[in-house]
């Protein structure tokens, strides 16, 4: 297919129906959502049970949060674009395989090839991983990295990282700060 006549709607219709993983076959398809043509996109590591139950990235305790968050600096879901590197849950709500990464990944970089944002903020180790393999969260978050001419990655804590750990909830909510003002100097 080429890309001109690829859509999200589309990308979403055909991930339905694809079976390229395995946990395809015990999970619902939950692809991105949000401006199609937002500047920030957020990326975050795999659906959740509530993800997978309503299909729609981010709608759990953290997806909560991250929408207090993003009202932090002054947006709201519909300014932004959220999805996940892998695109079926996990058994569990456990750390995705790497194969399983793999397998979503093509998936991914099309919704990032179509949004096209300036700002690519991954939410944990997982998606962070997928751009610097041996860069830490802890080293990297809150502050930006080039990746292309027109693309920087700012990595943050993964919003459930810090209901489940509350000492990096104020690690967080700095992270969030910090990519608000980045965001000013975005053209």
């Amino acid at each position: 297919m080429r890309m001109s006549a690829l859509t999200l709607d589309l990308l979403k219709e055909k991930l339905t129906v694809w079976k390229g993983c395995d946990l395809s076959k015990t999970a619902n398809a939950v692809l991105g959502e949000g401006n199609p043509h937002a500047t920030v996109m957020f990326i975050g590591e795999a659906p959740g049970q509530k993800e997978d139950e309503l299909k729609r990235p981010f709608v759990g305790a953290a997806g909560q949060f991250l929408n207090e968050l993003l009202a932090s600096i002054n947006l709201k879901r519909e300014d932004v674009y959220i999805s996940n590197v892998v695109k079926f849950r996990p058994p569990g709500n456990r750390d995705p395989e790497p194969i399983e990464k793999e397998q979503c990944m093509p998936w991914l970089m099309l919704e990032i090839a179509l949004v096209q944002p300036k700002v690519i903020a991954t939410l944990g180790r997982h998606s962070l991983g997928h751009f610097f393999p041996t860069m830490t969260i802890t080293n990297a978050h809150g502050k930006p990295f080039k990746i292309t001419d027109s693309i920087t990655l700012f990595p943050i804590y993964h919003p459930a990282a810090a209901l489940h750990n509350g000492n990096l909830r104020s690690s967080l909510l700095a992270d969030f700060r910090a990519l608000g003002e980045f965001l000013k100097t975005v053209k």
